[in-house]
């Protein structure tokens, strides 16, 4: 069925608009209003659907909580089995997924104690990394990740290299977890394309960001996360410092590294901290401000910049021909980046959650 929004503020990626008419016509953005059913907006704010830009998924019980905080595209940084993810692919009304499948861990890391992950994704050198790219492809895996250790023992410089250029050359996109400067820095030297996580034990210089800039890399800091590791301060992590990982964020921002909004969210027994899935998107938009990202440049982080660095050219906006992911919100992001907790009814692939669902 076609659906008319009458009276909605549409964020187009630069500003919210004044009051027009949003055409949902099946699966898509469409136009013209012949046959219709009409829904007064109200003067709602309109985002595009929200991207997580990392996560790590479980069961479809996930996806009906992402959806209900307006999180419509899943940016998933590691689950297995493969099976695990393909079960919740094609999940029509609910979150769309991408995975990177199985990363690629190192001997000893801590990830490898996770079983499910530690049965496909030790990688023990440089020799294994074109078997490694090959599997996870063969799985289904869109995008590859690796673990590059700094606390926790990492692959040689040489093992990463040889993974990304495994991907590279089946033009796959690799992103790095790194959590210090030292694994920041062989990531780079690897050519990863994005990383992910922020440094715990001091700041990314000013340096280390302008080459970021310079090689087109992208950061998802994963702010949420952070936070919390930082005030657990146990473990590999004791001296995990959290005005380090903001303060990376600071610095890349305003050297111009495309700053994209990724929580870590996950229930996993042996993670270090268990982030919620959903609402924490919400609160790592407000700590990407709290570490000096404009309010317009937070939302960009999380709808539009996600869909351009990942090659998700199907969403990210709220044009005719595009994904129909909606988020209706009561409030200005722009002036309150708070104000993106306020939902009022949602769209996932043009299929409507209404108030009631959303408070389930």
């Amino acid at each position: 069925m076609k659906t008319v929004l009458h009276n909605v503020r549409v964020f187009d990626g630069r500003r919210i608009l004044p009051p027009d008419t949003v055409v949902i016509d099946g699966e898509r953005f469409g136009n013209g209003t012949d046959d219709a059913r009409v829904v007064d907006g109200e003067g709602a704010v309109a985002l595009p659907g929200l991207i997580d830009a990392h996560l790590h998924l479980d069961r479809r019980p996930t996806l009906e909580r992402l959806v209900r905080f307006g999180v419509t595209t899943a940016l998933d940084m590691g689950c297995a089995p493969p099976e695990l993810i393909d079960s919740m692919r094609v999940s029509r009304g609910l979150t769309d997924v991408r995975s990177a499948g199985t990363p690629a861990i190192a001997p000893g890391a801590w990830h490898a104690r996770i079983a499910a992950l530690a049965e496909r994704g030790v990688v023990h050198g440089a020799d294994e990394a074109e078997r490694f790219v090959a599997e996870r492809l063969v799985e289904g895996s869109d995008y590859l990740k690796i673990i590059v250790g700094n606390p926790e023992p990492s692959h040689d410089q040489a093992t990463l290299d040889a993974l990304v250029g495994a991907a590279h050359r089946r033009t796959r996109l690799v992103i790095a977890h790194a959590t210090s400067v030292e694994a920041v820095a062989m990531a780079i030297r690897a050519g990863v394309d994005m990383l992910t996580h922020v440094p715990l034990d001091r700041p990314l210089d000013r340096a280390t960001a302008d080459r970021m800039v310079i090689d087109g890399r992208e950061l998802i800091p994963t702010l949420s996360i952070m936070e919390g590791v930082a005030a657990q301060s146990a473990g590999v992590y004791a001296d995990a410092s959290y005005a380090a990982a903001r303060d990376s964020v600071t610095t890349a921002y305003r050297a111009g590294v495309p700053i994209l909004a990724g929580t870590d969210a996950n229930s996993t027994a042996e993670a270090p901290v268990n982030v919620s899935h959903g609402d924490s998107l919400h609160h790592e938009l407000e700590l990407l401000v709290d570490a000096g990202v404009s309010p317009l440049d937070a939302l960009r982080a999380a709808t539009v910049l996600p869909a351009v660095h990942f090659g998700l050219t199907d969403r990210g906006a709220v044009e005719a021909g595009q994904r129909a992911d909606l988020v209706l919100i009561d409030g200005d992001p722009l002036h309150d980046i708070r104000a993106t907790r306020a939902i009022t009814r949602v769209w996932c692939g043009g299929v409507e959650h209404t108030p009631a669902e959303l408070a389930r």
